[in-house]
Formats: structure tokens, C-alpha cells, sequence
């Protein structure tokens, strides 16, 4: 690609120099709310309904949801009152450009609204955000094989996915997928649950306790050198050479953004049990972290279907790995990578550590998405610790990358702009911000012990 410099040089110098900033994108419409043809969260959400029945009798986990896949959506006033605290009325990363400009944040914590945290991290099963895509794609494709072998009617019980016949039918057939973990484990232990022969491609440097967890889980994992991209070039390579494996593409799926989009109902009716009204009064901001896109994207898109112009939705990207900010602000000619950028893409993040946007998303987020913010990997542990002072509540680093957003909107002269292009600014005492919380329930309390130690010594 060319010099993206010539584009954008206060950006990009302030990308490769690692800055944490908050950039606004400038092709953002509110009112982008439209489905695009074939990719319908109804179909999703009628696809979990009627295999709720067979969830809850696969994994006695869910019999509480009766059969569907949810997290909680906690309220975290100590998080906003310490997070408010420790920016000391100055916060890094305020420019689209990277200007050095100041970043008051007036007044401490008020005026932020209320701050409510979507804890995917506890979700039952799978622990991640990824148990949402994950289980879907597995679901639709237990699906199809069953009825194109008669094994099921259209309408009929699903419960029949799980009898001897649909286990011996599946037992023939491969799920495959490329993964930092989360999804790869989400994707597993479905797949396995149901009779598939499950195989998880990964990085050599991915994360070795995740690795044992999924081959401890029966899912084998095959690892490459290079990264995730790498890794799941390869598995997908692999899977073409052979009708019976059924490779989840992580990049292109539409099953697995689909999965995602459906939690956008979850999180209305949570919303109206706890008396938060959604309206022109009342905008909602939701901060979600960043990988390939999948995740975040889908959940974008089915909110703005489900609130339009009220919601607001903000990606959250490590210094190191910012794939969609790159892809959004500099991809008119074609794809971008966060290499053409002259970053590495290394970061403790590692379920954000991604080069290149997903090609399927990122389109999708191009009127739809308010906004990018990066942040420093040092952030991320500091998040972790205030987040388990604050409220009690252990997540993963990839998890809080979500957190500052909040901060980021208020505390930075890009945020105010935004805020005042849209008529937002005097209704901020009355928005809801959500915070999406990824994963962290599934690691083990010594990795977790450690991501708190680090954080509290970087904030002391």
C-alpha cells in the first residue's frame, strides 16, 4: 500500500509511535441501521431458541437460562469513581492526531453517567464472549447435516442432534478453526459436546496454559509458527483439501457475526429490568474490545438495529494491534494491515492480537461504528487491578481493554468534539455506558494472580 502518511500523518505518526489515542470516524451515521441482505440476527436468534432445549441437556450449565447462553449485566459505580480518580483530571490519547492536546476531565466522576458491565467473562461453558458465535456456527451446522440426512424435520425437536444416530452422523466430521484460545475453545467443546471430531489451530507463542486447557477438554490443537493470521491460513488450507472438515472462518463467518448480533435483545431486556431507558435523553455508549472484529462487529450491528441512532458503539484496540482503526481510516484503496503501519502486533492482549481486520466486518462497520480508541498494554494490567479493587471482579487483560472508554469520551478534547457534533454533551449525566467484559472466568487463579500483581505495580 502506499505511504499512509501522505493520508494521514498526525494519525499515523502517532500510531507508530504507540500513543493511546481516540480516533472518531468521520464517516459515521448514527442512523445506520439497516439489515444487510443475508445477514438477518433474527435468523440467529430463532436458530438459539429452538436449540435451547438441546444446549440445556448438552451442558447442565445453562439449565438455569434454560438453555440459553447469558451474562449478567452489573452495575460498577466503584469502577467509574476509581477510574475517575486515578486520571487525576488528565488522561492520555485525546487526538484523532495525536496534537499533545490537553485532556481535562471536569468535574471527577460526575457527568459520566452510569458505567454497567456485560460480564461475557462469566459466561457459563465457555467462559468468553466467544460462546455466543461459537455455538451458533456448530448449532447451524448440526443442523444442516441433520436434515439433509433426515434426521430431523424443519420444525422438529433438536433434542434429536444429540441421539445416537446425530452423534454416529458427526462423529464422521471435523470442526476446525483458528484461534488465540477463546474461540477455539467456545468452538471445541460444542463441537465435541456433540459427537464432532473438534481441531483447534493456534500460534506456537499462543498462550500455553490455553492450549492445555483445550487438549484437556479433548480438542486438538495444532500449532504453527507466525501469528494468529498465519495460523489460521494454515487451518483453513488444511480444511479445503477435505469434504468432512468443516473449517469456522473467524475472518469471513457470517454464522459466527450473527451469534454475536444476537445479544443485542439480551442486553435491552437487561437494560429495561434495570430501569435504564434507551432513547434521545438517554444515549447508550457501549465500549467493546477489538480483535479480527467478529465479536465486537456483530454486537455493534445488532444493537444499532435494536436502537439506531441512540446507541453508540466504540471499538477498543492495543497500541500494538489497532487492525480496524487501521482498516477503517486508511482502506479506501483495498486492506490494510497494521504492518503497512510499522507496528508488530505483539501485545500481552493476546486475544487482540490481530494484524488485519476481518474483510466480512469491517464494510459493516464503516457508517456503523462511532469510533476507535487504543490502549497501552501497561493500561490494560492497571484496568485489571482497579476493576478487582474496585468491585471484586477478575477478568483477563484482553478483557478491560473496554474500560477507559467512558473516560476517553468525556476526558479528551476528541471525545467532547464528537459529542458536541452529535448534541450529546449536556445529556451525559443521563447516558448509560456499557462495558463489555470478554473473557477471564476460565483462566487459571495463578495467571489471573499475576495480571493483578503487575497491575498493582504499575499503579503504584
Amino acid at each position: 500500500m502506499p505511504d499512509p502518511s501522505a493520508r494521514h500523518p498526525a494519525l499515523t505518526a502517532a500510531l507508530r509511535a504507540r500513543t493511546p489515542l481516540l480516533w472518531t470516524n468521520p464517516s459515521y451515521d448514527p442512523g445506520a441501521c439497516a439489515v444487510e441482505p443475508g445477514l438477518d440476527p433474527a435468523q440467529a436468534r430463532a436458530r438459539l431458541d429452538r436449540c435451547a432445549g438441546l444446549m440445556a441437556a448438552v451442558f447442565p450449565e445453562l439449565q438455569a437460562t434454560q438453555g440459553r447462553v447469558a451474562s449478567p449485566l452489573t452495575p460498577v459505580p466503584g469502577l467509574r469513581q476509581a477510574m475517575a480518580q486515578a486520571a487525576g483530571g488528565s488522561l492520555p490519547g485525546g487526538s484523532n492526531g495525536g496534537s499533545g492536546e490537553s485532556n481535562a476531565l471536569p468535574g471527577g466522576a460526575q457527568g459520566l453517567g452510569a458505567w454497567l458491565l456485560k460480564r461475557d467473562d462469566a459466561l457459563p461453558v465457555a467462559g468468553s464472549i466467544k460462546a455466543r458465535g461459537g455455538f451458533h456456527e456448530v448449532l447451524a451446522l448440526a443442523e444442516t447435516l441433520a436434515l439433509q440426512a433426515g434426521l430431523i424435520e424443519p420444525d422438529g425437536d433438536r433434542l434429536a442432534l444429540r441421539s445416537p444416530r446425530a452423534r454416529a452422523l458427526f462423529a464422521t466430521h471435523t470442526v476446525a478453526v483458528g484461534s488465540t484460545g477463546n474461540l477455539g475453545l467456545s468452538i471445541g467443546l460444542i463441537a465435541a459436546a456433540l459427537g464432532f471430531r473438534a481441531v483447534v489451530h493456534m500460534s506456537l507463542d499462543a498462550k500455553e496454559w490455553k492450549k492445555a486447557r483445550l487438549r484437556k477438554a479433548g480438542i486438538e490443537v495444532v500449532e504453527h509458527a507466525g501469528d494468529y493470521a498465519q495460523a489460521v491460513a494454515a487451518g483453513r488450507a488444511l480444511a479445503a483439501g477435505d469434504p468432512r472438515v468443516y473449517f469456522v472462518d473467524d475472518e469471513h463467518s457470517a454464522h459466527l457475526f450473527l451469534g454475536y448480533a444476537a445479544a443485542a435483545d439480551e442486553l435491552a431486556a437487561q437494560l429495561r429490568g434495570q430501569g435504564r431507558p434507551v432513547d434521545a435523553q438517554h444515549p447508550l455508549f457501549v465500549h467493546l474490545p477489538c480483535g479480527v472484529g467478529g465479536a465486537p462487529g456483530g454486537i455493534a450491528y445488532g444493537l444499532k438495529q435494536r436502537f439506531g441512532a441512540h446507541v453508540h458503539c466504540f471499538f477498543a484496540e492495543p497500541c500494538a494491534s489497532p487492525c480496524m482503526l487501521a482498516q477503517l481510516a486508511y482502506g479506501e484503496g483495498g486492506a490494510v494491515s497494521v504492518y503497512d503501519l510499522g507496528l508488530d502486533n505483539r501485545t500481552e492482549a493476546d486475544g487482540l492480537a490481530v494484524g488485519q481486520a476481518s474483510p466480512l466486518v469491517a464494510p459493516l462497520m464503516a457508517r456503523r461504528l462511532a469510533g476507535v480508541f487504543t490502549v497501552a498494554d501497561d493500561s490494560l494490567f492497571r484496568d485489571v487491578h482497579a476493576l478487582y479493587e474496585s468491585e471484586g471482579i477478575a477478568i483477563e487483560p484482553s478483557a478491560a481493554a473496554a474500560l477507559a472508554g467512558p473516560l476517553r469520551l468525556l476526558g479528551t478534547e476528541t471525545g467532547r468534539a464528537f459529542l458536541d457534533g452529535l448534541g450529546l454533551a449536556s445529556r451525559m449525566a443521563d447516558a448509560t455506558h456499557v462495558l463489555w467484559s470478554t473473557g477471564g472466568s476460565l483462566v487459571p487463579e495463578a495467571e489471573l494472580a499475576g495480571f493483578r500483581r503487575r497491575g498493582r505495580e504499575l499503579a503504584a
